[in-house]
């Protein structure tokens, strides 16, 4: 782990959609933890990179199906990570 998530939240739209695709949420939080940013281009993984660097906010972006995307992000001070899908946002 590389940095730590702090309280774990998920919206019920996230939920409802990783269920649906049979894909936990733990499985997305663990790759999240580990620093594997899923499907995001270089710019934003660059802007995680540096925000491990000075604990500014991490977001990852996972593709679960077509057209199925699910976000988690911990916030900056690592109180809280949040799954949620982009629309709920």
């Amino acid at each position: 782990m590389l940095f730590p998530l702090g309280r774990i939240v998920a919206t019920r739209g996230a939920l409802r959609m990783l269920g649906a695709e049979g894909i936990s949420p733990e499985r997305l939080l663990h790759r999240h933890s580990q620093g594997d940013w899923g499907e995001l281009g270089a710019e934003d993984a660059q802007a995680n990179a540096d925000a491990l660097a000075v604990r500014g906010r991490l977001f990852s972006a996972y593709d679960i199906g077509p057209s199925k995307r699910i976000w988690v992000i911990t916030e900056a001070d690592r109180s809280l990570t949040t799954v949620l899908l982009p629309d709920e946002y």
